[in-house]
Parts: C-alpha cells; sequence; structure tokens
C-alpha cells in the first residue's frame, strides 16, 4: 500500500456469485455496511448511496466497470451535508473530506478452488497522508471482514462498521 491507495485481500468461503450479490444486493449490504446502493449496476450508471434515511446522489458517483461474479469498479461517494447529518459527523470533518479528491473502489474476485472466492479490494485516489484514506484505511477491514463472516455464518460482526462508528476517531 502507497499512501494514495488502499489494497485488502481476503478469502471467503463462498462462491463467486454469492460474494458479488453481497457487493451488489441493497439487502445484503445494508446488513454487513450500513448503507445501500441504488443502481442497475450498467457502466456508466449512477449510484445513489442510501445511509440512515439519507440519499446520496450525484452525477458524478457513477459505475465504471461490471463484469458479474469478477470484477466491480464505481466512484466513490459525495460528501453532502445530508450524509453527514445521516451518519453523525460534524460539518467541519466533512468539509475536510469534500475538499478531497474523489476516489474509485474496485472490487476483484476470483473462485479458488470449488469453496472459496478471493476477494480484492483497491480504494485509490486518495490525496496522499489526507483524511479520508485515514478514515478509509481504519474502516476496510472492519467492513470486509464483517462481508466475509455474514456470507460464512449468515451475521455480520456485531459492530459491522456503519458510518457513524467508522468515523468516530476523527474527533468531530
Amino acid at each position: 500500500m502507497d499512501d494514495s491507495v488502499i489494497d485488502y485481500t481476503l478469502y471467503i468461503q463462498a462462491d463467486p456469485a454469492r460474494v458479488w450479490q453481497a457487493l451488489t444486493d441493497p439487502a445484503l449490504t445494508r446488513r454487513y455496511w450500513g448503507p445501500s446502493f441504488e443502481t442497475d449496476w450498467a457502466v456508466g450508471s449512477p449510484m445513489d448511496w442510501v445511509e440512515r434515511g439519507a440519499r446520496t446522489s450525484d452525477p458524478a458517483q457513477v459505475v465504471l466497470e461490471c463484469v458479474p461474479d469478477r470484477r466491480l469498479s464505481y466512484t466513490w461517494h459525495t460528501f453532502s451535508t445530508q450524509w453527514a447529518a445521516s451518519v453523525g459527523i460534524g460539518e467541519e470533518l466533512r468539509a475536510e473530506l469534500a475538499a478531497e479528491p474523489r476516489t474509485t473502489v474496485t472490487y476483484e474476485i476470483e473462485p479458488v478452488g470449488d469453496a472459496l472466492a478471493r476477494l480484492t479490494v483497491r480504494h485509490e485516489g486518495f490525496t496522499p497522508g489526507g483524511t479520508l484514506i485515514g478514515m478509509c484505511a481504519q474502516a476496510w477491514p472492519m467492513l470486509v471482514s464483517s462481508l466475509k463472516t455474514l456470507l460464512e455464518t449468515g451475521a455480520p460482526l456485531p459492530e459491522p462498521g456503519h458510518a457513524a462508528g467508522r468515523y468516530e476517531s476523527y474527533g468531530q
């Protein structure tokens, strides 16, 4: 990992189709992450992030790549005042995040034998040493661990890393 990219790889006891479903099905996404995504997953389509009653829509929030069961890429969400209020972060932190460039998340899913999938998450385009990379570097391990736990046990981690919990350590 350099100071503008987060790479995280884990192995999940599930087939690639099930991992794909967890990344794209709003009901599953809400269970392990908190937000859900409203989109048709076609390349170029907008993505609305829906979290704690707030809808974050922006023409720059789009699907960049979509190969079912293999690869998914999209731009990270806009840090709107509505989003910040819904997850309990202050205006100063929201403005700091909004001033950084938009980042991109890419998921690569690979089968490993008959019973495992390798999931690699690459989140890139951060301001080196910026606030967002620090927050995301802390959040991604918990988030993908919760996804893995949900797929392997049927329940996410007890505290699935919702936005407010991820941001508490950044002194609002």
